[in-house]
């Protein structure tokens, strides 16, 4: 290695082999714990397209069907999975004043028949498309952040009133309708009874408007920095009048404008102009509305804040900040280990490749926290540095050509036997329609 530089291939090589050595034992055979490993490995690699038929192929199989059975039937459990995940990474990130972040991201899908799909609009891509949604609950930590959560939702009419569809797609008989809120109520109270330390929850207006959440962490003493509708009325004058939350910043004098930063983004300090009122103080319980204000377009948002302490106002501002960590996460994911790259269409190939894939960042998501200080002339290893590397230097598997072949024959000869089933299909509908 060049001189200034500290990558230990070995030691990353170990980081990849405690994690898959963490979940071995959740699987009872041999053959769905060697494909899990090699999976794991799959979405770290370069590979583009992280299906089970690029997957494959990577690992030397001969076809994608014990990719396949991996996510379909193999005796594995993919919360115990989840759990250990989520495990590993409180030990190597916990810490007392972490944030858990909740929100919900779309994985865009064809087709009427995957599990919980429907037209919705998805926003990061501004418009409405056939998806799914899943919930994700994000642990951060000044050293480091990850997801450690998640659960599918599914839609009340479309879905949770049409038992066929459930059957069809193998969602269990006990999971019914439950609102995105009370998904993420869900996650946070499983990673706080599991002993993740934590001391704020944050997430944006559809979990600030729960009033269960909120007291769900009142109750568990969990402080919250929860976003909220310029509509919401909050109570002041000692609780006797409630006031819309955009009528009392148009009350507050410039001068109580504090300008703060709520954490880095790609183009330097996310600074805002920020002020915040007392809304209750009690012994054991403070309330504020915290309101943040763009420089540039004055554009507001505001958070309903709760703590079983008296905090400084840049606190609640760093809490505000870090909502946006687990968007970055949603990024990371979906752009370094195929986070939405599944083809799975079932309720249980979901949660596995999902779980796997939490697990393939998780990886990252280490490896970046146990990295020295970077010299001062460069900037710190990135996760997609770190993946680029990883490939490099421990991930590099060069395939024989006769290997490469097979496979370009293989999905050929399975791309035609798909296209005269398709055409199969259409001319049947077709002579249909004319009979009648």
């Amino acid at each position: 290695m060049a001189a200034g530089h500290t990558l230990d291939p070995a030691g990353w090589r170990a980081i990849l082999d405690e994690a898959v050595t963490r979940v071995a034992v959740r699987f009872v055979r041999a053959e769905p714990r060697r494909t899990a490993g090699q999976l794991v490995e799959g979405l770290l690699s370069g590979v583009e397209r992280k299906t089970c038929w690029s997957l494959a192929e990577r690992a030397g199989h001969d076809d994608p069907q014990a990719m396949q059975r991996l996510l379909r039937t193999a005796v594995w459990d993919a919360d115990a999975v989840r759990d250990d995940v989520c495990d590993w990474l409180v030990e190597q990130l916990g810490h007392p004043d972490a944030v858990l972040v909740t929100d919900e991201t779309g994985f865009l899908k064809k087709g009427v028949c995957s599990v919980r799909v429907q037209r919705q609009y998805r926003g990061t891509a501004g418009r409405v498309e056939n998806s799914q949604v899943g919930v994700f609950l994000a642990y951060v930590t000044p050293a480091g952040r990850a997801l450690i959560d998640r659960r599918l939702y599914l839609p009340e009419a479309s879905w949770c009133e049409q038992s066929e569809r459930l059957t069809a797609a193998g969602v269990p008989d006990d999971v019914g309708f439950a609102t995105k809120p009370a998904l993420a109520r869900q996650m946070i109270a499983a990673a706080l009874d599991a002993g993740a330390p934590a001391a704020w929850v944050t997430a944006d207006e559809v979990y600030g408007a729960d009033p269960g959440l909120r007291t769900d962490l009142g109750h568990r003493r969990i402080g919250y920095v929860l976003a909220a509708g310029c509509d919401r009325r909050v109570h002041v004058n000692d609780g006797r009048t409630l006031v819309r939350v955009d009528d009392l910043a148009e009350r507050i004098p410039i001068i109580e404008w504090q300008q703060h930063s709520c954490g880095p983004g790609a183009k330097g300090p996310r600074d805002y102009l920020w002020a915040w009122i007392t809304t209750a103080t009690h012994p054991g319980e403070h309330r504020w509305l915290l309101i943040r204000r763009n420089r540039t377009t004055g554009e507001l948002a505001f958070y309903l804040c709760w703590s079983p302490r008296p905090v400084p106002l840049h606190t609640l501002v760093t809490v505000a900040g870090s909502r946006w960590s687990i968007e970055e996460l949603f990024q990371t994911g979906k752009g370094q280990v195929g986070l939405d790259h599944y083809r799975v269409r079932g309720w249980t190939g979901w949660h596995r490749f999902i779980t796997l894939a939490m697990l393939a960042l998780a990886v990252l998501t280490i490896l970046a926290a146990q990295q020295a200080d970077a010299d001062p002339e460069i900037i710190a290893l990135t996760v997609a540095e770190i993946r680029r590397l990883l490939n490099a230097f421990v991930l590099a598997t060069p395939l024989p050509p006769e290997h490469t072949l097979h496979w370009s024959i293989w999905r050929r000869k399975s791309q035609a036997r798909a296209r005269r089933s398709h055409y199969q299909r259409r001319l049947a509908h077709d002579a249909s329609r004319r009979i009648k």
